[in-house]
């Protein structure tokens, strides 16, 4: 919130980090409850508590409720990068500021806050009460509103644009179609009798890709194939990267579309094997047909990847005459990213500031700051400067930490109680040793 360049208040945030602060509160209110309802199921198993033993006295549907309260928000935890990604690549490919740019950050908002009022429709064939279901049935129906908000920004922005169609925007336009399609049977399954009618089939499971896997794999490609020049300071291969591409998105749509079908026919899920005779054989040899053919797809970009890295061209510090600001910096760029951080003064800060352009950021254009040992603090709404703080130096606790966590997990696991200590021992020193007060201030 306060740690951002001078001048980039909230209406000037890029779309992607909108999407992911959105992502970290998200975050912040599902975790809690797997890591309580995990905790309780370990207690149940090595502690002999009842909270899900229906012998007992506790109630196996009780974890269904706490599965999916956070099970349903983790879909959106994924979506939501995927949604920032597209809204940063989508400007860019289209050479125009983004259309409806509040109305997609209230959007992404709306998603998360209605994302956790839907998480029943996993159970409509639990037995709950009707009214129950009408509730969770229309506010299923709810979240594709401002779903819809964004896509049709996007195609907005897109249709009155002047589209350049290089491999990252392929992907983006490839996530939209595919994630339309998963929104399209997403709202079948918010339909109770529709849902108990294909609960744990395989219709399920293609919806499951549509939503999650394609609509999170093919922005993610997107986003390589898209920084990849400023990761790195080379050019990745528009050749390789576009029939990665069509490879990726024929075998993806060949592979779960039939999946649609099958679930329609009565093919359960979680099953690896099924009877001769059953009208399932041709859908799931297509399907995995189509698996081969992403597979194939995936590969491509590898090769591209281990080729660019070698010898792909030179990529400038921006190739792609990006509006956001990470464009300013060198590729690669440094460990600290700007030696000066800029003011920024326009959500499209590279179009709208022709010195952010040049090859070095002179002291002149921004504030100093030690190379990254420093960081501009500032106010909340409209980013003014406040104070600087002094960044931590690198240091082994964080790592000593993590090792020590990991014991005392998997030691519990096992019943090794003796490790368990050692593991919450190594905790205990770890947690002192990264938060023990160093003395250094902030500077006003």
């Amino acid at each position: 919130h306060n740690m951002r360049a001078k001048g980039m208040g909230w209406g000037r945030m890029p779309l992607f980090v909108w999407s992911m602060l959105t992502y970290s509160y998200l975050l912040v209110a599902a975790l809690p409850t797997i890591a309580a309802a995990a905790t309780m199921l370990l207690t149940d198993r090595h502690f002999g508590t009842d909270f899900f033993d229906a012998t007992g006295g506790g109630d196996p549907v009780l974890w269904q409720h706490l599965f999916w309260f956070f099970g349903h928000p983790e879909v959106y935890i994924v979506a939501l990068p995927a949604f920032g990604i597209a809204s940063a690549i989508i400007p860019t490919m289209a050479r125009r500021p983004m259309i409806g740019y509040t109305y997609i950050v209230l959007a992404e908002m709306a998603i998360a806050l209605i994302g956790f009022g839907v998480w029943v429709h996993h159970m409509f064939a639990d037995g709950l009460p009707g009214l129950t279901l009408s509730f969770f049935s229309a506010s299923s129906m709810m979240v594709v509103i401002p779903t819809g908000v964004q896509v049709f920004a996007w195609l907005a922005t897109l249709v009155t644009g002047k589209p350049i169609l290089r491999t990252s925007g392929l992907f983006v336009l490839g996530f939209i179609f595919i994630f339309v399609i998963g929104g399209l049977s997403g709202p079948m399954l918010g339909l109770v009798p529709f849902d108990q009618q294909v609960h744990d089939t395989y219709f399920v499971v293609a919806h499951l890709h549509y939503v999650l896997v394609g609509g999170s794999m093919f922005p993610i490609f997107g986003a390589f194939y898209h920084w990849f020049p400023k990761m790195t300071g080379r050019m990745m291969s528009e050749t390789l990267g576009k029939t990665s591409f069509w490879l990726m998105f024929i075998g993806f749509n060949v592979a779960f579309f039939p999946q649609h079908i099958l679930g329609l026919l009565g093919m359960p899920r979680r099953i690896y094997t099924y009877e001769a005779g059953l009208g399932w054989e041709v859908g799931n040899l297509i399907s995995s047909i189509g698996a081969f053919v992403l597979a194939l797809g995936v590969l491509f970009t590898v090769i591209a990847f281990v080729r660019s890295q070698r010898s792909g061209a030179p990529a400038g510090n921006d190739p792609w005459d990006g509006e956001t600001l990470e464009w300013a910096s060198t590729s690669p760029p440094p460990a600290y990213n700007f030696a000066a951080i800029p003011t920024i003064r326009s959500k499209e800060p590279m179009w709208d500031q022709p010195e952010l352009h040049e090859q070095e950021q002179k002291p002149a254009l921004g504030l100093e700051l030690a190379e990254g040992h420093q960081v501009l603090i500032t106010s909340v709404l409209d980013a003014k400067p406040q104070a600087i703080a002094h960044m931590p130096h690198a240091n082994p606790w964080p790592f000593a930490l993590t090792m020590a966590l990991l014991v005392l997990a998997y030691a519990i696991l096992l019943d090794a109680w003796l490790l368990a200590g050692v593991g919450a021992v190594g905790t205990l020193v770890g947690l002192a040793g990264w938060f023990w007060p160093s003395g250094e201030t902030q500077e006003t």
